[in-house]
């Protein structure tokens, strides 16, 4: 499927957003955040979305535990949507190189968020 380069409109976006934000809190968080654990090391603290342009991503927030830089925090993407058109995405694996790899092509929202939900790849670290 071709790419459209204006990205979902207002409304579309509102509603992707809202969707995803439900399947953050509802499956993602309970599975992979169920509680934060400070460590002396980098710990996760959340787990968010965000668009960047037509993508939406999933992301992990971290807290430094480390003595030279404690409480600092940073983000580290994991999956996303790339829309495509009206509720088609690719979904999209983030490698530990920082590239992101095509996994699953033109799935509909509610496929790509189970496909997020069962695909251990597509999980966060």
């Amino acid at each position: 499927m071709p790419k459209s380069s204006r990205g979902p409109s207002a409304s579309e976006k509102a509603r992707i957003t809202a969707a995803c934000q439900r399947f953050i809190d509802e499956v993602l968080k309970p599975r992979f955040l169920p509680a934060i654990d400070p460590t002396p090391f980098n710990y996760c603290v959340d787990i968010q979305g965000k668009w960047q342009g037509p993508r939406y991503r999933f992301i992990q927030r971290y807290r430094s535990g480390f003595a030279e830089n404690l409480g600092e925090a940073f983000d580290a993407p994991f999956v996303r949507l790339d829309w495509i058109s009206h509720d088609r995405f690719d979904i999209q694996w983030h490698r530990h190189t920082g590239a992101w790899f095509r996994i699953h092509r033109g799935q509909s929202l509610a496929q790509a968020l189970k496909t997020i939900e069962t695909d251990g790849h597509l999980h966060p670290p």
